[in-house]
């Protein structure tokens, strides 16, 4: 099953890949002033920490409010399109990392990009203000997920690999709903993990569970943001193209650093990222108020 959902994710990314690169390829003479140092670095360092565990979207999200680098309708559609090949890269390194059961797997996966295709079409279309309201209160929900765990207000996980009869329909249920609140930028790391450790499963299986599921929705939805115009080509190129380099250093830190150092490390960046992401959604909910565009680049 595991070696099917390999094939299904190879090719689904194939034809994203082609999409994207070609489309990326036809606008290149339109591409937005923001300097390539400053996108690149972006897809590095925020890939790194999503490969640790961290997430990406509200780093991302962050520094593209905070630096006018990319307008905000478009912010959506940027993450989901750059990052879905890097995402691809770690779904492949996890599953060969982490053993988990392959139904469970694959449920959790196939059921999260069905609720990316339904969620894309709708956020392509959706106006600045809401995509503003929409990722204040998606931030919010991050924060508070990444702060429940850091306080362990959920249970933090147990030693099953899967999930079978109720446990296994509620897990789908959740992968569908987090998969179409990934395409408002909402990331589907944090709800993920949280909803992996409440069921009882060992902690270390919401890496594959994540990063598979993450990518199938990714290659499923984020070619309807390329057709919709509703992203930014040089942006998304940028994570990309330095996204993957990340994800290669991230596997390797988790591989050679398998010690207390490395948590004590995850939790402080973690704690940063909770006020990051409190900022940013307090300035997404004022730019909302009082319809700010707030960019350096002009709309795709």
């Amino acid at each position: 099953m595991v070696i099917i959902l390999k094939s299904v994710l190879g090719f689904l990314t194939a034809l994203f890949g082609f999409y994207y690169l070609t489309d990326v390829y036809k606008n290149r003479a339109s591409f937005c002033p923001t300097p390539w140092p400053r996108l690149l670095g972006t897809g590095f360092i925020t890939n790194m920490f999503d490969t640790l565990g961290i997430g990406s979207f509200a780093q991302q999200t962050a520094i593209f409010k905070f630096f006018k680098m990319v307008d905000d309708r478009i912010i959506p559609g940027t993450m989901n399109v750059g990052n879905t090949i890097p995402t691809v890269v770690q779904a492949f390194i996890f599953m060969k990392m982490v053993e988990v059961e392959p139904l469970t797997l694959a449920a959790m996966s196939i059921a999260a990009p069905a609720g990316a295709v339904l969620g894309a079409g709708v956020v392509a279309k959706m106006s600045r203000r809401r995509i503003q309201l929409g990722m204040g209160c998606g931030l919010l929900v991050i924060a508070f997920i990444i702060l429940a765990g850091l306080l362990k207000w959920f249970p933090m996980g147990g030693v099953a690999i899967g999930l079978t009869g109720w446990k296994l329909v509620v897990a789908v249920v959740m992968s569908f709903i987090f998969g179409a609140m990934q395409t408002i930028g909402v990331g589907f790391y944090a709800p993920c993990m949280a909803i992996v450790y409440t069921l009882g499963m060992h902690p270390l299986t919401a890496y594959p569970i994540m990063m598979t599921a993450t990518a199938m929705l990714m290659a499923a939805g984020s070619a309807r943001f390329v057709k919709e115009k509703a992203y930014d080509p040089k942006a998304s190129i940028a994570l990309t193209l330095f996204g993957i380099l990340g994800v290669f250093l991230g596997a390797f830190l988790l591989y050679i650093l398998k010690s207390m150092d490395i948590n004590k490390v995850l939790t402080i960046l973690r704690w940063m990222v909770i006020c990051v992401v409190l900022y940013t959604s307090v300035w997404m909910f004022i730019s909302a108020a009082t319809g700010r565009k707030e960019t350096a680049c002009p709309e795709a």
